[in-house]
């Protein structure tokens, strides 16, 4: 009778054995941890506590990114907080940081023109300024300030000097859109402009006063004393 037993015993031996020693060894059954967040680290300080963790890491990809410096974690997968196991793989995006680009060359184009070069360089009109001179061509861009082939960050403003020759009866509208009422008539008036209409438009997700529109497109060329038309925004 007891050496029937004998075999049962021993099977019972086994699974008690597989289940509770081999299974976990290979499935590390009960190791699982919540996965760390690493964004916004860099990937040499990460690496620390991966290696603590005994996991590893694959850069999946590398874009620009505004604000985040070269070699900044932008996202991992997976995502913090995950269960994972020793030896799991992360992956990461890698900041390659502000993208720079180079200022366009812009001398002797029109302001209308040179608006175009710096978008298609994702550049954008800041400041137009004046030089007076009658060796060169009237309403063209003298020079840009920074100079050109300047390297600045994507999305930056480039100033322009345009030459005014000796007539003063023409100018350029500037951007007021965001601006104050206040700080958009000083803007125009610096143009030699004027403030024409203003019309009041209910938005409540601007402050009171706050130009919503302006009639002229910012780098237009205008005559002197061209009234301008304003849509700024009020709460009631």
């Amino acid at each position: 009778m007891l050496w029937g037993l004998v075999p049962l015993l021993i099977l019972l031996a086994l699974y008690w054995i597989t289940d509770a020693l081999i299974m976990p060894a290979i499935t590390r059954h009960g190791s699982e941890f919540p996965l760390p967040d690493f964004t916004n680290q860099r990937l040499i300080e990460a690496q620390i506590v991966l290696d603590e963790l005994d996991l590893s890491h694959e850069v999946s990809s590398e874009e620009y990114s505004p604000g985040k410096e070269r070699g900044i974690i932008l996202n991992q997968f997976p995502v913090a907080g995950t269960k994972v196991k020793s030896g799991r793989a992360v992956k990461f995006v890698i900041s390659l940081g502000q993208k720079m680009v180079p200022i366009p060359f812009m001398g002797g184009r029109s302001v209308r023109q040179a608006m175009l070069d710096l978008e298609a360089t994702g550049l954008i009109l800041g400041e137009i300024h004046w030089a007076f001179s009658d060796t060169l061509p009237e309403r063209v861009v003298v020079f840009s300030y920074p100079a050109a082939q300047t390297e600045i960050p994507l999305g930056s403003p480039v100033n322009l000097m345009v030459n005014r020759g000796r007539a003063s009866d023409f100018t350029y509208m500037p951007k007021v859109v965001g601006l104050t009422l206040t700080e958009a008539a000083r803007r125009i008036e610096d143009k030699l402009l004027k403030v024409g209409l203003v019309t009041p438009r209910l938005d409540e997700n601007y402050l009171p006063e706050t130009v919503l529109e302006q009639s002229e497109a910012e780098g237009t060329e205008l005559d002197v004393g061209t009234e301008i038309d304003l849509v700024v925004s009020s709460t009631g």
